[in-house]
């Protein structure tokens, strides 16, 4: 299985959308990088994508990877420093609680959407939009092998 096989055409349209609407929001960077398996933890692998990415270049170091594994059926959320210096220390843990409500259940495409949501109406308290805001990084879903 290819990891762009594990959405529909139909739900990355929809994922895609729930970001750039996040962004509309907040001035973080959202990304979501899907890949068919890893041997390693999800959030050390994680942390790989998001340098992979080059997530830790963003100006005021906002950016947020929402990462899955689908055969691992693992994922991650992370934060790069200016995030974790002032969200609240249970952030990533209540997002992937939220998202995982939904995996349960199958429903991955909501999963995702609903931590994006999350994610850019918490981080709009700390990096608000702004009008000159410069979408940094791309808003498309990666994937991986």
């Amino acid at each position: 299985m290819k990891s762009s096989s594990f959405l529909t055409k139909s739900e990355i349209h929809a994922i895609e959308s729930a970001i750039k609407k996040a962004e509309k929001m907040t001035s973080g960077e959202i990304r979501v990088h899907i890949e068919h398996a890893t041997e390693k933890p999800p959030l050390v692998r994680a942390k790989e994508v998001f340098l992979y990415l080059n997530m830790d270049l963003t100006r005021q170091k906002n950016g947020v990877l929402f990462y899955l594994a689908a055969d691992n059926r693992a994922f991650a959320v992370i934060g790069d420093q200016g995030i974790d210096s002032v969200v609240p220390n249970d952030f990533w843990e209540e997002t992937k609680s939220l998202m995982l409500h939904h995996f349960k259940k199958g429903a991955i495409k909501d999963g995702l959407i609903a931590g994006i949501q999350k994610v850019g109406e918490n981080l709009q308290q700390y990096f608000p939009y702004q009008k000159n805001d410069t979408n940094e990084l791309p808003d498309t879903i990666s994937f991986g092998k």
